[in-house]
């Protein structure tokens, strides 16, 4: 069992990993563009920041998964290390092509820092603390989020690019050594698994695959593009082969017995809703106060900030709720109330109105409230035995859902452009920098009409939570003791 000064070390452990997941999605951002320009190869530069995100989204079933077989510590510990090569790849990279291929490696180290985190919380903390601690590492994301653009905006500016990767070192290897000195205390299965290697690679190959052509989409590749559909019409045979693969197999890489679990597919779809939602947010508000407000890109950033600082405040708040009644659905219920009628307001209100911000503190605490209520409802309705694998099947169903947003509503934030500006003006992938440049009046009007559409229908799609909140009990997370530390199953 853990003794406190561990449990210490090893949240610790979790909120440096946490901020450096957090902080390579942010701070790469800002500097892709002086990148390009130093290193040449701008058709590559999206695919610095959609190669993590697909790499990270495609293996963190298997970090869960392996983790319940072989430990946490093994498997965080090999997570950091891949993380940390690859920041070195990156910093090193001279070509465009080698920094993609570095940042892809980096994804897959980074999806297993977000997975091992979550699952470590689990199993140290007691189920009325964790919603707390959860709190605090939405906090630690908000913080990064804010930061991370500011942080390699600096760097690249005074320092060189190469720095906002070699900055990763120090943060990483501290949590190395954190993680090594504090989990090694928990107990690792002393069963022997068969590897399920083959439902391992029809799962990466089939989702890659999948999310290929999504982020093409993304980038404004129309949907019935001849590549995109090959590439989905792959994925449907290699993901049911997959599936095929799974049900023979003793021990499936992906039970698929757990969706069979009230609890687990309604956990899951709340946070791929969710997710659909809020990632494309932070691509949509800021796009409609450039394009609808004649706001520059600055202050469009700025107004998003009552949106993402909303959600850590609500995580931290529902955190508190619980460790003071045991409970966890009314902060849940309540959170997936809020976000409908919030994005319904934000459509028909005017972007820059101090009525449109408050809509988006309402959508962004709705958001925050279901976030770590959901994931602990989960995590205790499961066993020890599968909760590295239920773990990182929320954090994937997170990440496909915030892939899948930014790509459905960019598509249709550009269909409904084409239809409502003037005929003059084009909408086509570079075109919409055009638009931002010399909007008039007439554009302004067309875009807004437009955002507010998308944005109704993100309202529609929010609705889709409420009746899966249903779905959950109201589980008694009142527990002191953290079960799984004393070998017990925690429910």
């Amino acid at each position: 069992m853990l003794t406190p000064r561990q449990v210490r070390a090893a949240m610790a452990a979790v909120l440096m990993t946490t901020l450096l997941a957090a902080l390579d999605q942010t701070v790469v951002s800002v500097a892709v563009p002086t990148i390009a320009r130093q290193v040449g190869g701008l058709d590559w530069m999206a695919w610095v920041i959609s190669g993590y995100l697909i790499a990270s989204t495609v293996v963190t079933p298997l970090y869960g998964r392996f983790s319940d077989l072989h430990g946490r510590q093994r498997l965080m510990t090999i997570a950091i290390l891949i993380f940390l090569l690859a920041s070195a790849g990156c910093a090193l990279a001279q070509t465009m092509p080698q920094l993609v291929v570095a940042r892809v490696l980096q994804g897959i180290g980074g999806g297993g820092l977000l997975a091992m985190a979550q699952t470590v919380v689990a199993d140290v903390i007691a189920p009325r603390e964790r919603g707390r601690w959860q709190g605090y590492i939405a906090v630690v994301w908000a913080l990064a989020s804010v930061l991370g653009p500011v942080i390699g905006g600096v760097l690249t500016q005074y320092l060189s690019w190469p720095w906002i990767f070699w900055i990763n070192l120090p943060v990483g290897l501290v949590a190395l050594v954190l993680a090594r000195t504090a989990l090694g205390a928990l107990r690792v299965p002393g069963q022997r698994a068969r590897i399920d290697a083959g439902g391992a690679v029809l799962l990466l190959a089939g989702l890659t695959t999948f999310l290929l052509p999504v982020t093409r989409v993304g980038q404004g590749v129309p949907w019935n593009d001849g590549a995109n559909l090959a590439a989905w019409a792959l994925a449907a045979v290699l993901l049911a082969g997959f599936v095929a693969v799974e049900r023979r197999h003793v021990d499936p890489v992906v039970p698929l017995g757990l969706f069979a679990q009230p609890v687990v597919s309604a956990g899951c779809a709340l946070f791929f809703v969710c997710f659909f939602n809020f990632i494309a947010l932070t691509v949509l508000v800021p796009l409609r106060l450039q394009m609808a407000g004649g706001l520059d890109a600055a202050d469009a950033a700025m107004r998003l900030l009552p949106l993402t600082l909303a959600i850590p405040t609500a995580a931290f708040v529902a955190g508190r709720w619980q460790y003071r009644t045991g409970r966890v659905l009314p902060a849940q219920r309540l959170g997936v109330l809020l976000v409908p009628p919030g994005l319904a307001a934000y459509a028909l209100l005017p972007p820059e109105h101090l009525l449109a911000a408050l809509a988006l503190v309402a959508t962004g605490f709705g958001m925050g409230l279901q976030m770590p209520t959901t994931l602990i409802t989960v995590q205790l309705s499961v066993t020890r035995p599968v909760m590295g694998t239920v773990t990182a099947l929320t954090a994937f169903f997170r990440l496909l859902g915030g892939a899948l947003g930014i790509a459905v509503y960019n598509s249709m934030v550009l269909s409904l452009l084409r239809e409502h500006l003037p005929e003059s003006t084009a909408v086509a992938g570079d075109a919409l920098a055009s638009v931002l440049a010399h909007g008039t009046s007439a554009t302004r009007l067309a875009s807004d009409a437009a955002f507010r559409t998308v944005t109704l229908g993100a309202a529609a799609f929010a609705l889709l939570s409420v009746w899966w909140v249903t779905r959950l009990p109201d589980v008694d997370a009142s527990g002191r003791t953290a079960l799984a530390l004393d070998g017990q199953a925690p429910r």
